[in-house]
């Protein structure tokens, strides 16, 4: 939310996750409503058994409301999967969002760990350490041949992903992004929207991700997304952006100011709309052309203008079902309009 970090301009975050199960119990989708319960119980049990336990908060899905629900996947924290499905499932968050632990999703458990900029390998290192906590608790499903076992085949092996949330609104602009996108597929990377899997890019934001864990070590997986993905697509970017600032400028400054206006004067935008104009303004920011808004009340903005986020906060609906379009006074409530006059 700061802005803070390794590359930050152009990384907004990145993310590493875990994939495991308990041994002894059938896999989630193939598990009894008993079993399901009782997998919940014990990860819950031997997550309080560790020293997090004073940093945590629980929270079972069946005790939530769909707009809770939605907030928590609008802040990625947690997955569409886990949020839509049945059966006893919960999720434990740190105090600070960086970490949470979804139980009973796909897999009896998934470790994520988020952290600002480019931060991969020290994120890995700060996950290993809970893994390692909760390993010494539980037994996980686990094959001498195979690695971790996991729901999903392309999980088997570390159960890991790994991945990288991307601002790229200059290669969009330049109409070069495609090009990054047949290269990292190449390399079997896999390209996502903002939502990951399942989701379309909207406002420019890319996440980048693995897709295969076995017969790689956790290192090399990062290693490669790094080296060979995301310090290129960085490098590439910054490029795009010098000859915007050379070569484009008045097309340039007028995406930046157009997204500026709107946002001052709009009374009714959507919210994927939304989400493009704040991508230009924060390109603006970035390349020095406003120079009166924070990075960080941008950042904020990406998350209070979404559907939920308002609706929680007005506690009242504020987009109209048949044209999904956010009521702009609310938005401006909230200081949008002073953030980008």
């Amino acid at each position: 939310m700061e802005g803070e970090g390794p590359e930050s301009d152009i990384v907004i975050s990145s993310r590493v996750r875990l994939a495991r199960n308990i041994a002894g119990y059938h896999f989630f989708a193939h598990a009894t409503a008993d079993e399901q319960a009782e997998v919940l119980n014990l990860v819950h049990k031997n997550l309080m058994a560790t020293k997090l336990k004073d940093q945590l908060w629980y929270l079972e899905m069946n005790d939530t409301t769909p707009l809770e629900r939605q907030l928590l996947i609008e802040r990625h924290l947690i997955s569409k999967e886990l949020a839509e499905g049945e059966g006893p499932r919960a999720v434990a968050l740190t105090h600070d969002e960086t970490l949470a632990l979804m139980i009973n999703e796909e897999d009896h458990l998934r470790i994520q760990m988020m952290a600002g900029g480019l931060q991969l390998k020290e994120t890995y290192q700060h996950i290993c350490l809970v893994d390692d906590m909760l390993e010494e608790k539980m037994d996980y499903a686990f094959s001498p041949q195979y690695g971790y076992l996991t729901a999903c085949p392309t999980n088997v092996g570390t159960g890991i992903r790994v991945s990288a949330m991307l601002h790229l609104p200059g290669l969009k602009m330049t109409g070069e992004i495609e090009k990054v996108f047949r290269a990292a597929k190449d390399m079997r990377l896999a390209v996502r929207g903002l939502y990951g899997e399942g989701s379309e890019p909207i406002g420019d934001f890319f996440q980048l991700s693995n897709q295969t864990t076995l017969g790689k070590t956790e290192e090399e997986i990062i290693d490669q997304l790094v080296k060979h993905a995301v310090e290129p697509i960085v490098a590439y970017e910054r490029l795009a952006r010098r000859k915007l600032l050379e070569e484009r400028l008045t097309a340039l400054d007028d995406k930046i100011y157009r997204a500026r206006g709107i946002l001052t004067h709009a009374r009714l935008i959507s919210s994927d709309e939304t989400l493009y104009m704040l991508s230009y303004i924060r390109l603006g920011i970035h390349l020095k052309r406003i120079k009166n808004v924070s990075i960080e009340m941008m950042n904020r903005l990406f998350l209070l203008t979404k559907p939920s986020h308002l609706q929680h906060l007005y506690q009242e609906p504020i987009f109209s079902p048949k044209s999904q379009l956010l009521k702009g006074v609310k938005v401006y409530q909230f200081s949008l309009r002073q953030a980008v006059k």
